[in-house]
This record gives C-alpha cells, structure tokens and sequence, in this order.
C-alpha cells in the first residue's frame, strides 16, 4: 500500500466525520415489504433481529406497488421474456413493453410521444443538459428550489442559466426583460416541491413564456398519478397541459414501479433520443417493468376514487397534527412536512419513532432543505388505515412533549 493511501483515507475519514457531527449522517433503514400489507412491513435490524414497522415516508403514494394489476402485468411478461432487456434501446433493448409504455404516456399527456428513462432524476439530467444542443444559446430559467436533477442537467449543459427566486413570477419577468430578446430561452419549474409540498405558478409561468417566446420544461414527478382527472398532473388538473412543451415523471412514486419519462412532441422527444448520451447508452428498463408501469398508468387513468381517497387521509393527517399545534407545513397538496429546525432533533425523533414504537420515517436535512427547517416528512396513502394514523398521532404528540419541541401558536 502507498503511503498516500493513509492520506486518501483520513479524508474520507473527516468528510463522514463532518456528517456526524451535524447530524445530518443518512442512515439507510432495511425494510421488507410485505406484498398486500403496505405500509406495514418488517424491520431488519443490524443485530439481525426483526420487528414490525409501518411505512410512513414511503413515494409508493397510492400503493400500486402491490397492486394485482401492476403485479399481473409483471408476473406474465417475466414469464414471456425472462429478466433483461438484454441492452440500449437502440441495442435489441426495444420492446413491445417499452413501445407500449411511451404510448401510454404520451396519451396520459396528450402529447405527440414519450421518452422513456431508467430514472426521472436521468430522464431531467439528460434532456436539460441536451437541449441547449439543439438550440444554440439556448437561455435556462430555473426555479431556485427545483430538484437536483434538474439542477445537475442545466449545470452540466454548458449553456447560460438564470435562477429565479422560488415561484417569483416578478423576479423571472426581470431576468428575461434583461437578457436578449432574439435568444433561444427555456422556463424549467416544478408542478409540486416535495419538501414543503408547495404548487408552482404554473398558468404564470406559460403567460410568461408566451410573452417572451419561451419553451416551457415541467416536472410533474410528485404529481402523475395522482392529480387531473386521468393522473396526468397538476397541469392536467388545471388545464394547461397544452402550454407545456416538455413534462418530465415518474413511474417509481404514484405508479409504484420504476423508471421516468419526458412527453412532448415528436420532433422534440426524437431529438433528446438522437442527441442524448444519458439515453443512448443507458441500458434500458426490464421489459417486466415497463409492463407494470404501463397497467399501473393504464389503471390509474380510470381510479379516480384511489385518487380521492389519497387527499382525504392527507387532509386527515394534516387535521389532526395541526390540532395538537404541531408545526405543520400545509400548501394543500398530498405531502405533509413537519418541522422540526434542528438536525440532531429531528434524527432523534425519527429513531424514537422506529424504535419505540415501529413508525419509520426518514428525517430530511441539509442539503435537501435549508439549515433550520430540518423536518419530518409524511406521506399518507390510501392504504394507511384508522389504526396507523392513531397510532402515528399518538406517537407524535407524546414525543414532541418529551423532546419539549416548541408546538406552533396557531396551527397554519
């Protein structure tokens, strides 16, 4: 061994150090679900034993996860073409499955086509780092608090960015009065902020973009599935996706499966496939997974009664909590984010939750939201029931007076 390597090594030593110490070191928890009993799964602890848990911050946000649909789907294309896909999409990785699933998306958006991604983290990263490719001093305009794909995509492309101050519609005016009217631009926001659960101006932002002669680029990954009346978003829901020229989602939170995807239209969805290195040399999706998230797209075009159901137990929780006067975080959407504002407190909470009383649920810190708004992040679904929800209250109002966390004077 090199003596540098001691050297290599005490770095690697302090950079998790610093984690420690402010505790904001990420612990990753083993849990098994159980098929048919989300939330409720079983807890493998590192001295090997097991208890039993409830799933409390989970993305599987309308449970299809276990759904006999998706599940079926799966099962019949496993047995029909076995595991992989066997390479690229341009390398005999191109299935009926995966033809099938861009169909599916493309009408979910009513768009020309899809473009699927192993990831909407890659489907993000490899569309915005292309698109100033394509046009040639091509000006991004991205919301500060858009998500680390998106962020990672236009720091990479290149091109020249501008952030504008989260949701400030004025600030976006400024900065594109101020740049070259003739140059190619692009409005990139979110339709949801998963951490506060906080809905972008979306019908500002295309008055914007018309104004101006932009293209607009939405990430509706915390909105498919479960908002418009067929899934397709927030944008669904208020009847813009027609100004929206790209939406990028998931299939790994509401869908329950895996994978993401940009829809619009197709010379746009054949250029990214043409020009983008994170598409071309991806190896793409299972073709059993294409076939669940295709039936979990399908089903859920028609479930509007699941749908239903996943906002009332989110108005459910948010009505209790606020109750007890826990500092909740309430924007009206389906996340539910309970603050704590210190880093040690909020990992201590989470562990008294998993270990007394079997309520997993993973404490958010810095860098994923600013220091002093460290939280708690719920995410009820259809499928948590009475008891998990009493018992949830009942956990939370005990330990909050434990910890002796300040309760908020007036629920908002």
């Amino acid at each position: 061994m090199k003596d540098d390597d001691l050297d290599y090594n005490a770095q690697l030593d302090s950079a998790i150090a610093r984690l420690h110490e402010e505790g904001r070191y990420r612990t990753f928890i083993d849990i098994e679900r159980k098929r048919g009993q989300f939330p409720n799964a079983t807890w493998r602890k590192p001295d090997g034993s097991e208890s039993p848990v409830t799933v409390w911050c989970g993305n599987d946000y309308l449970g299809m996860g276990q759904h006999p649909v998706v599940l079926s789907a799966m099962h019949e294309a496993i047995e029909a073409t076995g595991a992989g896909s066997g390479g690229t999409r341009n390398i005999s990785g191109t299935t009926v499955y995966h033809k099938r699933l861009e169909a599916e998306l493309a009408d979910l958006h009513r768009k020309d086509a899809a473009l699927l991604f192993t990831s909407a983290y890659i489907a993000n990263d490899a569309t915005l780092s292309t698109l100033p490719k394509l046009f040639p001093g091509l000006i991004i305009y991205s919301d500060a608090l858009n998500h680390a794909s998106m962020i990672e995509g236009v720091r990479r492309n290149g091109g020249a960015k501008r952030i504008f101050r989260h949701n400030d519609v004025a600030h976006l005016r400024e900065l594109l009065e101020a740049d070259d009217p003739a140059a190619p631009k692009l409005i990139a926001f979110e339709s949801i902020y998963s951490m506060d659960g906080d809905f972008g101006p979306i019908a500002a932002l295309c008055d914007l973009a018309d104004e101006f002669g932009a293209l607009t680029y939405i990430d509706e990954v915390h909105a498919v599935g479960m908002y418009g009346p067929r899934g397709a978003g927030v944008a669904e829901r208020d009847g813009l996706m027609g100004r929206i020229d790209i939406i990028n989602g998931t299939l790994a939170k509401a869908y329950g499966v895996m994978g993401g995807y940009i829809a619009a239209s197709a010379k746009m969805c054949d250029a990214i496939r043409s020009y983008a290195p994170g598409f071309i040399f991806t190896t793409s999706l299972p073709p059993a997974v294409a076939a669940g998230a295709a039936a979990s797209v399908a089903h859920l075009k028609t479930d509007q009664a699941l749908r239903e159901r996943h906002q009332t137990q989110a108005k459910i929780l948010k009505l209790r909590l606020k109750g007890l006067g826990l500092p909740i975080i309430d924007h009206g959407s389906h996340i539910v984010p309970l603050v704590v504002g210190d880093p040690v407190h909020t990992k201590k909470l989470s562990d008294m939750l998993l270990e007394e009383f079997g309520i997993y649920v993973q404490p958010i810190n810095f860098p994923t939201v600013p220091r002093g708004t460290e939280r708690l992040r719920f995410t009820p679904s259809p499928v948590h029931g009475p008891k998990e929800m009493d018992a949830l209250v009942g956990a939370l109002d005990g330990l909050w007076s434990h910890c002796a966390l300040n309760r908020a004077e007036l629920a908002g």
